[in-house]
């Protein structure tokens, strides 16, 4: 008898419209101790099966066929108050979005301890003590002391870490994983999925793996599912469906896959789907292209460096006090210097909580400097205390963060939302050329002008990093920062949006900060590279010379760490330096 079993499985939501069916008679099966993988591009699906099994699919979300049976007991027609103490105990969930899913006004500590109180005969001091093992297990240092922090004081790798170790805290028999690894760096990643793959061995856990991530598949599952628009299209062992795909769209999902081998003219695109985002018509892409190409009135590009930071420091109050010998700090980043060249993709890896967000928010501005400087266009912008000017350098220092959607104000339309830099900093003279360039933007990151009207709830978040992206150039910038703009998409999605971003910086001779922890990517992007650790620069270097020839021992490490992709194969791939022609799957952007 399977430990999990969803037998035909159709979820169905109603709007006005009509009906949408989200799930297609999928059935899938979990056995004690495998890890099943379950993959598809954004809106395939994947999530809402989870969610169904944990009793959390949202209204007007409902099961209109099926069953879900855990260890051949039916719960999916458990009540309410029956599937409370299913939820948590016997299935564990590890959610998406860490933040949503923990809650702002509880400090880490008693989320954990509520949670073990609830569901196992621990008395406080107890269940205090596993929290702080827990979190020692999934690498958040000084356990003790960031059990009495708040959700906001950690970064979006941490949170991930935490929100894992609520998950494990009650010995579920199922663990739901969505996308547990998405915003976490390839250190962490090894150790989190090292602590999963040994749970489900040692104990008998069986976990559904939810992920974009194929070298997380590669390396973790026994099983993988492919979803395509609510169908379940291929099934199989790992191994096997993964080096002999029979589907096309799952043959089209590997090849998009970042490649960490070999550099790359451009990402190839998940062909396979319908309704991939296509270019703008070439006049529209001409108009804007002429627009953000004007002279900006910044200068004549200099031999020297665009960017300058120089002995680079941050320090974090964690426990303020009185007396000085009592109050706990974190220095986030410790006298990093490096230089921006005109034109230049710079990248930034390192684990989270390594200082790289932190450098992206001081050069923009929204963090003020504990020591050092940055020099901008030979300026130094960290003395600026006239808001006047230092608008003028907001503008020409734009940034894309790396969660789309809380960026994004929720009550403003797409049109507003755009417009708002341009007004401020009064770009336009009137209303009416503030519509034309938002609707230029908007075409030139492939939404087209029907987006103008609409919601960012109405948009997937590839579409909302196009968004923002469109955000971000309204006010015609100089130097763009990029804070992992692609972690929380999937392999289709983050093909689309790395080549606009190649686009952008060709066309427009961009200047661009790239901060990822995703390695592949980071040699698909970048001209250098910066390794930070605990809020140290380690190593700077070419890009090709990082990977095949990395000096600092922690580089090495980085780079052992990335999952094995052996299965993937060169062909039709459009390599940089190669004498093939254009991949002729790499149609869009």
């Amino acid at each position: 008898m399977a430990l999990l079993e969803i037998e035909n499985l159709r979820i169905e939501f109603s709007s006005r419209r009509g009906k949408v069916v989200a799930i297609q008679d999928v059935s899938l099966s979990l056995q004690k101790g495998e890890i099943l993988g379950v993959v598809g591009e954004s809106g395939a699906g994947k999530s809402t099966i989870g969610n169904a099994v944990i009793g959390l699919l949202e209204p007007p979300g409902k099961m209109t066929r099926g069953a879900v049976l855990l260890n051949g007991e039916r719960i999916d027609k458990l009540g309410p108050h029956e599937f409370r103490a299913v939820r948590g105990r016997r299935i564990g969930m590890i959610f998406q979005d860490p933040l949503t899913s923990l809650n702002p006004l509880q400090t880490i500590g008693s989320q954990l301890i509520e949670t073990m109180q609830v569901h196992l005969p621990l008395n406080a001091a107890q269940a205090r003590a596993r929290a702080i093992e827990l979190l020692d297990s999934v690498g958040i240092a000084d356990a003790k002391i960031r059990l009495e922090q708040y959700p906001h004081q950690f970064s979006g790798g941490m949170r991930q870490r935490v929100v894992i170790a609520l998950a494990l805290c009650c010995e579920p028999e199922v663990i739901i994983a969505d996308e547990p690894t998405t915003a976490l760096d390839v250190s962490i990643q090894a150790q989190i999925l090292d602590l999963l793959r040994k749970l489900c061995k040692e104990k008998q856990v069986g976990m559904i793996l939810i992920t974009h991530d194929m070298g997380v598949i590669a390396e973790v599952t026994d099983r993988v599912a492919v979803l395509y628009r609510g169908k379940l299209v291929e099934e199989g062992a790992t191994k096997y469906l993964l080096s002999n795909p029979q589907h096309l769209y799952t043959k089209s999902l590997i090849s998009a896959v970042p490649r960490s081998d070999i550099k790359l003219r451009r990402f190839p695109m998940v062909t396979y789907i319908e309704d991939v985002i296509a270019p703008a018509d070439k006049e529209d892409l001409e108009v804007a292209t002429r627009w953000l190409g004007q002279q900006r009135t910044y200068g004549e590009h200099s031999a020297k460096p665009l960017l300058q930071v120089e002995d680079l420091s941050m320090r974090f109050v964690l426990k303020n006090s009185f007396f000085k010998r009592n109050r706990i700090h974190l220095d986030a980043v410790k006298n990093v210097s490096f230089h921006i060249k005109e034109g230049e993709v710079f990248g930034l890896v390192g684990e989270s909580g390594s200082g790289k967000s932190t450098i992206a928010r001081l050069i923009a501005g929204l963090y003020q400097t504990t020591n050092g400087s940055v020099t901008f266009n030979d300026v130094n912008i960290t003395q600026l205390n006239n808001q006047k000017m230092m608008n003028a350098f907001r503008r020409q220092i734009q940034m894309v963060f790396q969660d789309p959607f809380s960026s994004l104000n929720p009550r403003m339309r797409i049109l507003d939302i755009v417009a708002e830099p341009i007004r401020f900093h009064k770009i336009a003279t009137t209303e009416k050329i503030t519509r034309q360039i938002v609707s230029g933007l908007l075409d030139y990151v492939g939404l087209g002008t029907q987006a103008l009207s609409r919601f960012p709830h109405e948009f997937s978040g590839g579409q909302r990093q196009r968004i923002c992206i469109a955000r971000a150039l309204a006010t015609r910038p100089r130097f763009l920062i990029c804070d992992e703009p692609t972690s929380a998409l999937d392999v289709s999605i983050q093909a689309q949006i790395l080549n606009l971003l190649k686009d952008l910086q060709e066309t427009l001779g961009l200047t661009i900060l790239f901060i990822s922890h995703d390695l592949p990517v980071i040699r698909q992007m970048c001209d250098r590279v910066g390794v930070m650790r605990h809020g140290q620069l380690l190593e700077v270097a070419d890009t090709e010379t990082l990977f095949s020839a990395p000096k600092h021992e922690y580089s090495r490490h980085l780079l052992s760490l990335m999952p094995s992709l052996d299965f993937l194969s060169q062909e039709g791939l459009d390599v940089e330096g190669s004498t093939a022609g254009s991949l002729a799957a790499a149609g869009g952007y």
